[in-house]
């Protein structure tokens, strides 16, 4: 019951969003009205929910049958083992995973999270049942982190359940933090809500309300949560007959959840609201309107004011707000999700593109252009007809059904099989800016992340099996490469054969060896293994980069694929046609993305620069400023021989006074400032203010022209990170 991962942007300690420009009145209005209803609203309903006491009877009948049974359970001694290899006594169906750190130490049982058993997550307080391997894991690993946002989400739950009466339908953990989605009768929530909903939240978490598991049959599921639909279709759908799952309690809140979960809600010393939207059940706009409500947790007081102070940065940061102020993008109702390209931010647009256009021709690549717009029945042959359609912008032409093109795959393999192909040809590095439509959901879409129109810097490596490694090699220094021009860290995970996948098992085997051969030669130890995760299709590397403020973003993936050669036929004579001219080979098909969607990539850098650009990709890189009316025109003078070199330059030659014409130039992020004076002038050169000064009074030392032009050619021309002049 998982869903893609938000990151929250809002908090109860920034203002409540104002509605945006273009908004009817009426809406606004609403959102007024809203707001003060929600002021109004009492902080927890009176009587409560009918359900609780349905749920709290049928769940303490049954836990004290399920606590007899465990009561009744042989009892015999039991080796646990450590991962240090030390080993521990213990008692079956009495000793618990807490109960080992507790004999460890007490700051260890303090600072534990969940337990691993066996491999499995396992609660602390549930008692080992045989000899097992153990591991004890805090909030700072990554499975812990998960299981403590996973009970933050009970928490918000009840606290819902106990403000509005609502029904719950999912609340899991994400990548930065939780959420719980749910139904609510005839009120949105609002950020006047957050309050209220953090104090509930605080309650329980004084409480130190023990999370309870509870092993239920599939009928009593039923009854219990009858009075929620949504409960019941997950029970209906995913419990098969004559089976059970679990439940979890803490407090009045009971769930249907597999868990597991912290010991207490007293483990949660930090809790905050971030954000609300609507949302769709199951992701299906034809369903019931939810309310999804979002949150951020932590074992310690500490980390939450640090995470205010992120947020704090990120909103500084937001790609939004920064598109605005220097004018790069926007986007309009008329074309939603589709991003407008100011002249400015078509430079930095331009600029990404020349730089992947240069490494394609250094690197063997060969630029294709294929159409936009493709008849249904190529999407049936490559089989996202079936997996996609929905996912794709339809058209009925001449009475046929067609589609924009939500990918270049189908289309690069009807330019391989365009003629007959040579074993001698190959690799075969296609390459295509192709513009790409995917139609996202209206509430999904999200300034430059989230959209419905992009480019993606898409190839296609079309080689022999016997190339697979050569090319992986190659496209792990095309990666080094790109990355390192912005100072992106980046991390690697394999992901093998999932369980439902085409082909046989020989040809998958020998892939996945070797990619991972390839990455243990080229990134020893430094790269994950995700176990089942590859694409049907073929295994896979999906490449995540570390912003500056440490937050992952996948853009670069490397896929193999071949089932897309065999749906198409796609074929090359190898060395042995020469004896069977009839004999055949399928090729290998490489999906290679670096950038990956150039809208996101930019969205992403601008946020991962803060607005201050790489010299040889800033979309300001000089201002030229005179220092006075007399010269202005060796300013504009200084400009066209700068500009002549290839280098974006403008000119102030308004009326604002010197110092306000360079604070000017400092907001608007412009790399170097020329300030030209008549000592510039008399001796063909400029004063250099650069940007990495910002309120530096005093007068810098004068360059001559020629050099300076020189400096700054070699500065754009070599795409180094750091701002200086060497």
């Amino acid at each position: 019951m998982s869903a893609p991962a938000l990151h929250p942007v809002e908090s109860t300690a920034n203002p409540a969003p104002v509605p945006p420009a273009g908004v009817p009145k009426a809406k606004a209005d609403k959102g007024k009205k809203d707001a003060k209803a929600a002021a109004g609203s009492p902080l927890e309903l009176s009587p409560p929910p009918e359900y609780f006491d349905h749920r709290i009877k049928m769940f303490d009948r049954l836990k004290a049958e399920y606590d007899e049974f465990l009561k009744n359970q042989p009892r015999q001694e039991i080796s646990v083992t450590l991962p240090d290899g030390a080993v521990k006594t213990g008692t079956s169906w009495e000793t618990s995973p807490m109960d080992i750190a507790k004999e460890i130490s007490k700051g260890l049982a303090d600072r534990v999270v969940i337990a691993k058993v066996d491999g499995e997550l396992w609660d602390l307080e549930r008692p080992l049942e045989m000899s097992c391997k153990l591991e004890l894991l805090d909030f700072e690993h990554p499975e812990g982190k998960k299981v403590f946002w996973h009970s933050s989400a009970h928490v918000l739950g009840e606290a819902a359940e106990k403000h509005y009466g609502c029904h719950l339908c999912l609340g899991p953990p994400t990548d930065e933090g939780f959420f719980y989605e749910m139904a609510i009768q005839d009120r949105p929530v609002v950020p006047a809500d957050y309050p209220n909903l953090e104090t509930l939240s605080n309650g329980a978490m004084k409480e130190k309300q023990k999370f309870e598991r509870l092993v239920m049959k599939k009928e009593d599921l039923l009854e219990m949560f009858a009075y929620n639909k949504y409960k019941k279709h997950f029970i209906e759908t995913k419990v098969p007959d004559g089976t059970s799952t679990t439940v979890y309690r803490c407090g009045p809140m009971i769930d249907l959840c597999i868990g597991p979960h912290i010991p207490h809600t007293g483990r949660i010393k930090a809790f905050m609201v971030t954000k609300s939207s609507a949302s769709y059940w199951l992701n299906d706009a034809n369903n019931d309107s939810l309310q999804r409500i979002y949150g951020i947790s932590f074992p310690d007081t500490k980390q939450l004011k640090e995470y205010k102070n992120f947020l704090a940065e990120a909103a500084k940061r937001d790609h939004r707000k920064i598109g605005k102020e220097q004018e790069l993008f926007f986007w309009h109702d008329l074309s939603p999700g589709s991003t407008f390209f100011l002249p400015h931010g078509t430079r930095i647009y331009n600029k990404l593109v020349e730089l992947m256009k240069e490494e394609y021709h250094k690197r063997g690549y060969s630029e294709v252009v294929s159409p936009n717009m493709y008849n249904s029945k190529l999407w049936e042959q490559s089989g996202h007809w079936q997996h996609y359609k929905d996912d794709m912008f339809v058209l009925d032409v001449d009475k046929e059904k067609f589609a924009l093109k939500p990918m270049n795959c189908p289309g690069h393999c009807l330019i391989f099989d365009a003629r007959d192909r040579s074993y001698k040809e190959l690799p075969i590095r296609m390459a295509e800016f192709g513009v790409i439509h995917r139609n996202e959901a209206s509430g999904a879409l999200s300034g430059l992340t989230r959209v419905r129109r992009f480019v993606q810097d898409d190839t296609h490596i079309f080689c022999m099996p016997s190339q697979i490694e050569s090319e992986m090699e190659n496209l792990f220094d095309f990666l080094e490469n790109i990355y390192g021009l912005f100072g992106f860290t980046f991390k690697l995970v394999l992901s093998t054969r999932p369980d439902t996948f085409l082909g046989n098992v020989e040809t998958w085997n020998e892939a996945e060896k070797q990619l991972s051969d390839v990455l243990e030669r080229k990134y020893p130890g430094k790269w994950e293994l995700n176990p089942g995760d590859g694409a049907f299709y073929g295994p896979k590397i999906d490449i995540t980069i570390r912003d500056a403020l440490h937050r992952s973003h996948q853009c670069a993936t490397i896929q193999l694929d071949f089932q897309l050669p065999e749906r198409f036929k796609l074929k090359y004579r190898g060395p042995e046609a020469h004896d069977d001219p009839e004999k055949v080979t399928r090729p290998v098909m490489i999906h290679r993305a670096i950038l990956g969607s150039l809208e996101r990539f930019i969205g992403i850098l601008t946020e991962h620069t803060a607005g201050k650009w790489p010299f040889w990709v800033s979309p300001r890189q000089i201002l030229v400023v005179p220092v006075a009316a007399p010269f202005k025109d060796y300013a504009s003078e200084v400009a066209q021989q700068l500009q002549d070199a290839g280098l974006f330059v403008d000119v102030d030659n308004g009326e604002n006074t010197l110092p306000k014409k360079i604070r000017n130039g400092e907001i608007a992020q412009y790399n170097f400032i020329l300030v030209v004076g008549e000592d510039e002038m008399k001796s063909r050169s400029v004063n250099v203010r650069n940007r990495e000064d910002v309120g530096t009074k005093a007068r810098s030392e004068m360059i001559a022209l020629d050099q300076v032009v020189a400096k700054l050619s070699s500065l754009n021309k070599e795409r180094r990170l750091e701002n200086k002049l060497l």
